[in-house]
């Protein structure tokens, strides 16, 4: 990020603190519809179109580090095999076997140079061909060339895997956009994966991750742990085509340089030495959307992901990259030791206090009481992440009382911002 642009950002988050109202002509935001996080019918729609078409991380180069090495991944309800080919080349394909259905993966990792289904034997090389079939007297007319694993969209970001169902869906750069740039300095090609943990939650998937996409709660919910790390009154937003956006936040004026080191920059941990000013001094968080929430800083590449595993429960994944740490322990930014979980992990006070509502919110979502949800000009990058929920879904699919009107237009969208324009102009 070149130094006029970091100037305009740091104007913008003193602007912010600044202002006494919204910015002038920023439109006023409808009601959500409380079906939104209750309605079956709305939570098919969002399975059917969003997870079925938006690009999604699936993996680390790490955890299939070599020619070979496969691992099952089914996060978005389909059965996938992700593999590191021997052609070097990674690919994803359905865990469908083309004979009569059985998983051709098993385990959830391996490495071999062939895929084998333990059913009937039919036999896989790492680029989906089909190259072995047991008895193949007793088959009539059997084409093997048509009989490949089917494949899924598989490209990557640096070490970052990303998949995606939909075929004709735009390259993973494009969806992208500017944070494939913005992100460049963070180093997404170097970092190693240091901790992946998943927890499940009692809550609608959006009810879970729009804690996570605004910083008003965060004097009343994170007095101890984020709060000395972001002015929540200097908060900036941006938001970016596809749905994706950037909150950018400066620690307080006041706060305590050595309390802030001691949560977010730990004296082991290796810093990323491309990261730019704003990376190392302030909070930068970003939207990728549609289920990615992840702080970026000189430390770490901290993902939260949510992954909707029914109307009104999600399975929470944790994930830390950072450089390589040696022979010292993993660095972990969300989970801590517990030998009384499944895993091992249990979740940092941080994501604690962002979760500890959940169950209850969705409870009461339920009730007759809950009629709509009204959203201040901070949160913005929620209303802006139903628009473009809808508008990947088709406005025309939803029923009427469950939609979002699009009033955040291209005006509001970068490379436009009438708030930019205003205050630097002036």
């Amino acid at each position: 990020m070149d130094q006029a642009e970091v100037a305009a950002l740091k104007a913008m988050m003193e602007w912010e603190g600044q202002r006494n109202a919204p910015p002038a002509g920023f439109p006023a935001l409808p009601d959500l519809p409380a079906g939104r996080y209750t309605s079956p019918e709305y939570f098919a729609l969002e399975q059917a179109h969003i997870f079925r078409k938006a690009w999604l991380f699936a993996a680390h180069i790490d955890e299939i580090p070599e020619p070979g090495c496969f691992m099952r991944w089914d996060n978005a309800g389909e059965p996938l095999i992700i593999v590191h080919g021997m052609d070097g080349e990674v690919r994803a394909f359905y865990n469908t076997c083309r004979h009569r259905g059985a998983p051709v993966v098993t385990v959830d990792r391996g490495k071999s140079p062939r895929l084998m289904c333990g059913y009937h034997n039919w036999t896989y090389k790492t680029d989906g061909t089909l190259v072995g079939v047991p008895e193949t007297r007793d088959f009539l007319n059997l084409d093997l060339t048509c009989r490949s694993l089917i494949g899924v969209r598989c490209e990557r970001f640096g070490n970052v895997v990303f998949v995606n169902f939909d075929d004709n869906a735009v390259p993973l750069l494009e969806w992208l956009g500017p944070l494939a740039e913005e992100w460049a300095e963070f180093g997404f090609d170097r970092v190693r994966l240091a901790a992946r943990h998943s927890f499940d939650l009692k809550c609608n998937w959006k009810v879970a991750m729009e804690a996570n996409m605004e910083v008003y709660h965060v004097p009343f919910i994170h007095p101890d742990t984020v709060a000395p790390l972001v002015d929540s009154k200097r908060n900036f937003n941006t938001l970016y085509p596809h749905g994706h956006a950037r909150m950018l936040a400066p620690p307080p004026p006041q706060t305590n340089r050595e309390h802030v080191r001691a949560i977010d920059s730990p004296p082991e941990w290796q810093q990323i030495e491309t990261v730019g000013e704003l990376g190392r001094t302030c909070t930068q968080s970003y939207t990728l959307f549609p289920n990615w929430v992840s702080p970026l800083s000189s430390y770490f590449i901290p993902p939260l992901v949510f992954w909707p595993t029914s109307l009104t429960t999600t399975r929470l994944e944790l994930v830390t990259m950072a450089l390589d740490w040696g022979d010292g322990p993993a660095p972990d930014l969300w989970t801590v030791p517990d030998a009384s979980q499944p895993n091992g992990r249990a979740m940092s006070s941080i994501i604690q206090e962002d979760t500890q509502f959940g169950e209850a919110i969705q409870r009461s979502m339920e009730s007759s009481g809950f009629r709509s949800v009204p959203l201040s000009y901070q949160e913005a990058r929620i209303y802006y992440f139903h628009q473009n929920c809808d508008a990947m879904i088709g406005a025309e699919r939803i029923p009427a009382e469950l939609r979002v009107e699009p009033v955040l237009d291209q005006a509001w969208v970068w490379p436009r911002d009438p708030r930019r324009e205003s205050v630097l102009a002036g």
